[in-house]
């Protein structure tokens, strides 16, 4: 007897093949039959006018905390998500030392959105290594979750205070080495770093990862080459360009290890200013591969639409002169951007910039929300214009409403790639350019910013519903195959007999990303953009369903993900 048949849809199967009508029968988590299926099954879901997809893999994700209070990483898996990947850009919460969680818990707020009293109220760190933080999460997860080994953990496990502003000795570095092999061999699927300046602790310094040398870079990334199923994944700058010394440092890392490595995360836009600098980002690829390297970029499938908001500074603190402000504690934070002297230093700052600088253009953010019913009326309005019908410069005219606002204002910057001829070049770079991949959805992480957790969804409805740039099989296979091939996750990304049953049943006709709104969910009574999609009848995760009808059901069937057990080796070469 069967466990589960899903009968009369249109299985588009995750190679990009044409779709086709079948039935679908799981056993025991796994498909066993597609075709017509005359065997009883303990649940039948009629599947009729639907497609049946190999479950969403999700490669950029920053739900390592979360999914210990939230076992089905909402709001990905009513997006279709089955399968998250977190502990990137070297921020992973093991390993872990109770005076490493003193530094890396509110870091970890600080520099990926979260609100620190969440992270305090949903974390009981009762986990040291790697493997028992991954003990506790088996069992308890409704999506299937894997974790790379974060950069700045193993720093400031093995260096302490050290970590941030000194550099390694070599006996620092091979304790580095050895924590790394540990965690890799109880289960982490790689390694992953930063190096870019948009990545500040809660001290406002850089992060740990950021002293590291050269030398410190190569010899975590050859250890994990000497573990099966491994990846690299590595955040270089937050520039439109890579310097050659970024380059050569992603192409030897690589080499290294024999493994891909991945970056995050290229947005597209049209123009040729933005053309040339993704060219050079894209020639990392090419030099990397003459060397005996893969690098791959991660392409956000959708416009990087935003929410910023001077309470945490992040994304702003990357406009030239904003920095040194912006990194002040709360009150003198207010205070600073109130004072005229001040509002004339980052006014200088920013007036020589291009007009392609797209943050620094603060005449065009328009204000999203506010906290102080007082300012509703300014909300959905552009700064231009409120700067206008008061007379006063652009700039003046934000700070005023973000201070009367007690900083809390949600700003929405101009968002870039919305265009045609965006939409265009964004549909060929993932068709058709074998340097990027589909991904850097961001989601679990800045909470109060990022709307791109709904990336699947979107793309589906704007890019392949409504301006008919590729074939709804080939938006399967970039957001299931194609991720897990290149993380060599076995027997899941395709809807083929033998194979994991992790599956979505959507309506083609009406998928999309819903509407985002605020959400006061959180542990601490932290809130978070959130969005429930539409056109998904059922997200399910190795045979059970874990979101029906829009509803998460609360089964918990996902498991964590382990190098070598669950993944399979991707060389470089």
């Amino acid at each position: 007897m069967l466990d589960l048949i899903i009968r009369g849809g249109i299985v588009v199967d995750g190679t990009g093949a044409e779709g086709f009508r079948a039935d679908v029968g799981v056993r025991d988590g796994r498909i066993v039959v597609i075709g017509d299926v005359d065997e009883p099954a303990a649940r039948t879901i009629d599947a009729d006018g639907r497609v049946i997809t190999p479950g969403f893999v999700d490669l950029h994700t920053h739900y390592d905390p979360q999914v210990m209070w939230d076992p089905a990483a909402t709001p990905s898996s009513l997006h279709g998500v089955t399968t998250v990947f977190g502990g990137n850009c070297g921020f992973s919460i093991a390993p872990i030392t109770p005076e490493a969680a003193e530094y890396l818990i509110p870091m970890l707020a600080r520099v990926e959105g979260m609100p620190v009293e969440t992270l305090e109220a949903g974390l009981d760190r009762a986990w040291d290594g790697f493997g028992s933080w991954l003990d506790r999460l088996e069992g308890n997860l409704a999506v299937n979750a894997g974790f790379l080994v974060g950069h700045s953990a193993l720093r400031r496990v093995v260096m302490g205070e050290a970590a941030v502003g000194e550099a390694a000795g070599p006996e620092q570095i091979r304790a580095m080495v050895r924590l790394l092999h540990e965690s890799i061999a109880a289960g982490g699927l790689g390694f992953s770093s930063t190096a870019s300046p948009s990545h500040s602790d809660h001290d406002g310094d850089p992060v740990p990862s950021r002293f590291a040398a050269v030398e410190e870079f190569l010899a975590l990334a050859s250890a994990v080459g000497e573990h099966a199923g491994t990846t690299l994944e590595l955040i270089p700058s937050a520039s439109s360009r890579f310097s050659e010394a970024e380059i050569d440092l992603m192409t030897s890392m690589s080499a290294a290890a024999d493994r891909p490595l991945n970056w995050n995360v290229m947005v597209v836009a049209a123009g040729e200013e933005a053309a040339a600098g993704r060219e050079v980002k894209l020639s990392a690829s090419d030099h990397a591969a003459a060397r005996g390297g893969r690098v791959v970029g991660l392409c956000l499938p959708e416009p990087m639409r935003m929410r910023l908001s001077f309470a945490t500074g992040f994304i702003l603190d990357l406009v030239p002169g904003f920095a040194e402000v912006l990194h002040l504690p709360h009150a003198e934070r207010r205070a600073a951007l109130a004072d005229p002297a001040v509002r004339r230093r980052l006014a200088e700052a920013i007036a020589p910039l291009p007009p392609h600088h797209s943050i620094s253009r603060f005449a065009q953010y328009t204000i999203a929300d506010v906290e102080s019913p007082e300012l509703e009326r300014h909300v959905g309005r552009v700064v231009a214009d409120i700067a206008a019908e008061r007379g006063v410069d652009p700039l003046d005219a934000l700070l005023d409403i973000v201070i009367a606002d007690d900083l809390a204002t949600g700003l929405e910057p101009p968002t870039v790639g919305t265009d045609d001829a965006s939409w265009a070049e964004r549909a060929r770079l993932l068709t058709s350019d074998p340097r990027v991949i589909a991904g850097g959805s961001d989601a679990g992480a800045h909470l109060d910013m990022m709307k791109t957790f709904a990336c699947h969804t979107s793309f589906l409805a704007e890019g392949v519903r409504d301006r008919g740039l590729l074939s709804f099989e080939r938006a399967v296979q970039l957001f299931t195959d194609a991720p897990a091939r290149l993380y060599g996750l076995s027997g899941r990304g395709r809807v083929a007999e033998g194979w994991f049953a992790d599956l979505v049943i959507l309506d083609p006709a009406t998928v999309g990303p819903g509407t985002v709104t605020p959400r006061r969910d959180l542990p601490g009574g932290g809130w978070r953009l959130y969005s429930e999609a539409t056109g998904i009848d059922a997200t399910i995760v190795n045979g059970t369903p874990i979101v029906e009808n829009g509803r998460v059901t609360g089964d918990t069937p996902g498991t964590t993900i382990r190098s070598g057990r669950d993944t399979e080796t991707v060389t470089a070469r």
